[in-house]
């Protein structure tokens, strides 16, 4: 049984801050959930807005992206281009991520100021809330860390966009592996 239709695509971001437009998108890593295509750019800073604890999380410098990052409109651009060459002739794009709104959040606000329109739509599928709807489990039980230690997966997260991206490409595959198990024993 297919339980999936259009191009799912696991996407991971690096970001100045919590909020859209106040902090800025710094990092955009993204792969097909069941493919080998892979994007990754890092983004020029909107402005000077920074969380110092999400600094040091994701260990990048507004100074080193306002000289080596894309500009924000060239990145979405590129990004945009990107799930073009994915998106299936028929069905969605859908996003994928783990805490997906806040992800999807930063995505969309940059898509819609930048590139004229968010391609995955309102689209998107939140990583956590379908592992708690296949397991049973609570919300604290849906961790990443608690995900890992029953599902098993042979990457870890770095707060790197791209290899987190990976990271939750293969949880999802792993969970959507357990609904199907679920599926074919009722």
């Amino acid at each position: 049984m297919n339980l999936q239709s259009g191009a799912f695509v696991s996407v991971d971001i690096e970001t100045s801050g919590p909020v859209p437009g106040v902090y800025s998108l710094l990092a955009i890593g993204a792969c097909a959930v069941d493919g080998a295509e892979v994007f990754s750019c890092e983004i020029k800073p909107l402005n000077d807005n920074a969380d110092p604890k999400a600094m040091e999380i994701i260990g990048m410098s507004l100074d080193a992206l306002k000289e080596d990052g894309l500009e924000p409109s060239r990145a979405m651009q590129r990004f945009g281009e990107w799930l073009d060459r994915l998106r299936p002739t028929r069905g969605p794009l859908v996003f994928v991520g783990l805490n997906a709104p806040f992800d999807w959040s930063f995505v969309n606000y940059y898509f819609h100021r930048f590139a004229g329109g968010n391609p995955f739509g309102h689209t998107a599928l939140d990583i956590k809330a379908y592992y708690m709807g296949v397991m049973g489990c609570r919300w604290s039980e849906a961790t990443s860390s608690a995900m890992s230690k029953v599902l098993k997966p042979q990457l870890a997260p770095d707060h790197q966009a791209l290899q987190d991206a990976r990271f939750q490409a293969e949880l999802y595959r792993l969970i959507r592996s357990r609904a199907s198990q679920r599926l074919t024993r009722v």
